[in-house]
């Protein structure tokens, strides 16, 4: 079978690869219908050394149960199945709060060295815990909007979540990417009444707008601080999700928020130390939160929507291609050309 390998960054290649198959009774078979390239791949393609590679992409895919294991009991071949970003058993205590992403057996696509969601066919491991079936057609229109279930759109709800959004809040996004996007679809979702996107991609921003944003604020560092206070009566926000991961975005995040708010962060983020002290955290009594968004636990909740046609979250993926297209895929993403790649092996 063919799929995705990162050797190096820069780098991305499809090749030839052993062919999938059920190796743990507790494990499914699925040939990919769909996936995409998110944003943090684009993290490795910066920085991933030569000795990191070849690595297997993707970790967000639909697909079509081939085979089971004989431990399998929610799923039968044919099943149409969307898989979140982090493999999960769903019986652990982690599983069971909620919080699955900390699953005791489980990890995530990317840690799997023989297998990757960019590809014709996937071995998911706790596939009862791991995948959600879907009640459309593989073909469905609404295809696009029931991957963003994988990652993207669990991730901007699980910023807004944990930010305590609620009707009324004043919120703030930093990052015009897919998950940025997402973040403000889930801020007005959960009754936000004024969502201020921080972002300086047209394109990306009229999207946000569209998704429920009230404020655009291009400008960066002290000047975007100083933008965002003013449209907040000189006190900050009281909300800020912050889905870029860079330290320029924390540091942002924490200039703009207001005195006893919360941060919540969801891009993953490439840096392990980050001001915390009187200056940034500690004296305004702020709250730091986020994390890796269980998504598994949001897909219930949030499909209703998509079925129904009441949200769009498929709008974020603004070219398809096949997996002959994925190399140029990642180039045209890290070229700020294309938001987000729609894969169909």
């Amino acid at each position: 079978m063919r799929a995705t390998l990162m050797y190096e960054a820069g780098d991305v290649r499809i090749e030839t690869v052993p062919d999938s198959t059920i190796s743990e009774p507790t494990d499914a078979l699925v040939r990919v219908t769909a996936a995409c390239i998110c944003g943090s791949d684009l993290h490795p393609y910066h920085s991933m050394t030569r000795d990191q590679g070849p690595a297997r992409m993707g970790h967000e895919f639909i697909g079509i149960v081939e085979d089971t294991g004989s431990a399998v009991t929610t799923l039968k071949k044919g099943d149409l199945v969307v898989a979140p970003f982090a493999i999960s058993d769903g019986t652990c205590q982690y599983c069971r709060e909620g919080l699955q992403t900390a699953c005791v057996h489980g990890s995530f696509w990317d840690t799997q060295p023989l297998e990757g969601g960019q590809a014709e066919a996937v071995r998911v491991p706790w596939a009862d815990g791991t995948l959600v079936k879907l009640p459309v057609e593989a073909d469905s229109a609404l295809i696009p909007s029931l991957l963003t279930l994988s990652d993207v759109f669990g991730t901007g709800y699980h910023a807004a979540v944990r930010g305590g959004v609620k009707p009324g809040s004043t919120v703030a996004v930093i990052g015009d990417g897919a998950v940025g996007l997402m973040a403000v679809l889930s801020a007005k979702r959960l009754g936000a009444e004024q969502i201020i996107l921080m972002g300086r991609h047209q394109a990306r921003t009229d999207l946000g707008r569209e998704f429920g944003a009230t404020d655009v604020v291009i400008e960066r560092g002290t000047e975007g601080i100083e933008k965002v206070r003013e449209l907040t009566g000189g006190q900050g926000t009281g909300i800020v999700l912050e889905a870029v991961g860079h330290m320029p975005a924390y540091e942002q995040a924490y200039g703009i928020v207001r005195a006893g708010g919360t941060i919540s962060r969801v891009g993953v983020p490439q840096y392990e130390n980050a001001p915390v002290g009187f200056g940034s955290l500690f004296g305004k009594n702020i709250t730091l939160t986020g994390g890796p968004a269980p998504t598994r636990a949001y897909i219930a909740e949030l499909m209703p929507d998509i079925l129904d046609g009441s949200i769009d979250p498929g709008k974020v993926f603004d070219t398809t291609t096949n997996l002959d297209g994925v190399p140029a895929g990642y180039k045209a993403m890290d070229a700020r050309t294309n938001l987000k790649v729609l894969v169909t092996p």
